[in-house]
């Protein structure tokens, strides 16, 4: 009867056997239900070792780990050999100017410096002689003296002289003179002009104390120094810097 069930459904003997096990073994006392008419089966042959898989992608990098604590200071080492000395560098920009300082103590002041001029009585001087510029125009320090022409020195350092001369009726040559040797000469010619003409010249000269400056023609017919109420001839001359080691002795 049940048989024939199952065969009316369309159900085949090997679908039918297939069907009584699958219940058996969703039977919760499938270990006790006890099928007759089934001899055990033998163990299945091994299976066939699968393929090795693919390698896998490669993993993301790790984190970086925490900084380790700091090492204990080496030994110092030995000092190098000095470096090549470099390029010299650009000029830096002039810095602003300073404060003025304070003014020194010293009251010494080193001053000399004279000017004086021919009178009319004092024309054509005689040659190999100091020429008197008799009138002082300045003199303070009293280095020059008009009565004999000449020029002591006070202080010594480096002086300037310079000579100023109107030429008239005659030629001129005069010379500047320390303690009786020329230091410089000038010459003017006179070729019978109807008015003066001038003739001037200077000289750096270093003096020490007590030598002598003056000016004095050298030949006589080379006498032409002359002066008027419109025209002059002057002798001048003045410290430029002196000394300084032995100028405070003399002060």
């Amino acid at each position: 009867m049940g048989q024939t069930f199952f065969t009316s459904l369309g159900m085949t003997p090997l679908t039918l056997t297939l069907l009584f096990c699958l219940l058996y073994c969703a039977s919760p006392n499938s270990a006790e239900t006890i099928l007759t008419g089934f001899c055990p089966g033998q163990p299945g042959i091994p299976g066939t070792p699968g393929r090795n898989g693919h390698p896998g992608l490669v993993g993301r990098d790790g984190r970086n780990g925490r900084d380790g604590m700091p090492g204990a200071p080496g030994e110092k080492g030995e000092t190098g050999l000095p470096g090549p000395k470099g390029e010299e560098g650009d000029y830096g920009m002039p810095g602003p100017p300073g404060e003025k300082g304070v003014k020194g103590d010293s009251v010494i002041s080193y001053n000399s410096a004279f000017s004086a001029k021919l009178s009319k009585t004092h024309n054509f001087p005689q040659p190999d002689k100091p020429v008197q510029f008799n009138m002082v125009l300045y003199n303070d320090q009293h280095h020059y003296n008009p009565t004999t022409g000449k020029f002591t020195c006070a202080i010594p350092g480096l002086y300037y002289f310079v000579v100023h001369c109107t030429v008239f009726r005659t030629s001129l040559q005069f010379d500047i003179m320390k303690n009786n040797v020329t230091i410089s000469s000038f010459f003017q010619y006179y070729a019978n002009w109807p008015k003066p003409v001038s003739l001037s010249g200077g000289a750096l000269i270093h003096l020490e104390p007590v030598d002598q400056v003056w000016v004095q023609v050298a030949v006589g017919e080379y006498n032409g120094i002359s002066s008027s109420t419109k025209t002059d001839s002057t002798f001048t001359g003045f410290l430029l810097y002196s000394d300084w080691k032995n100028a405070h002795l003399l002060v």
